[in-house]
């Protein structure tokens, strides 16, 4: 492992699968930090704010540790899609996702407080749903708990009742573009 000690400044337990899938060392030291939601900022940009802050609150307390902070938002057009209120709200934004393509963004920061050291990216995917009814959304709902999910949903939760389509990367869906963050850690020893 070139990079410093790990930590995941995240509580998501698909985050934490999806690290450990990769052969990543790491230990998780969750965010007490609230996400932000401002429809003036991009997906993209709330993804990356709210990411640094979240490896901002957690570096804070472990200086000279490497801490990864991420943020998974869905955006229809203009429209965000965070985590759902209550499963009202949730059948609301799945009923709104329906039939359409959406972008699953992901935010992530990287940062090392003591070496000065910072990367932030966004990896981008675009997700096409099937058309569903009434029916099928609360089918769907009985079978997951959306309230923890960006968008109301979990791909790798009977995620083929809802998606007809993914262009990009599956572990972004899932929460964390792992191609891309191995990549940025390989070359975090060399100063990239």
């Amino acid at each position: 492992m070139p990079w410093p000690a790990l930590i995941l400044a995240s509580a998501s337990p698909r985050r934490q699968e999806l690290l450990r899938q990769c052969g990543v060392a790491f230990e998780v030291v969750p965010a007490a930090v609230p996400e932000l939601h401002d429809e003036s900022l991009t997906a993209r940009e709330l993804s990356q704010l709210n990411a640094h802050r979240k490896a901002r609150a957690v570096a804070r307390r472990y200086p000279d540790r490497l801490v990864l902070g991420a943020d998974t938002l869905v955006a229809r057009g203009a429209r965000l899609y965070g985590k759902p209120a209550d499963l009202e709200d949730a059948a609301r934004m799945l009923a709104e996702l329906q039939g359409h393509t959406h972008e699953v963004v992901t935010g992530v920061c990287l940062l090392h407080l003591r070496a000065h050291r910072e990367q932030l990216f966004a990896e981008s995917t675009a997700v096409t749903f099937r058309s569903l009814s009434e029916a099928q959304i609360r089918e769907y709902l009985a079978r997951v708990n959306p309230l923890d999910k960006a968008g109301a949903y979990a791909v790798q939760e009977h995620g083929d009742l809802l998606v007809a389509e993914i262009l990009g990367s599956y572990s972004n869906v899932v929460g964390l573009p792992v191609e891309r963050v191995l990549a940025v850690l390989r070359r975090w020893d060399a100063g990239a």
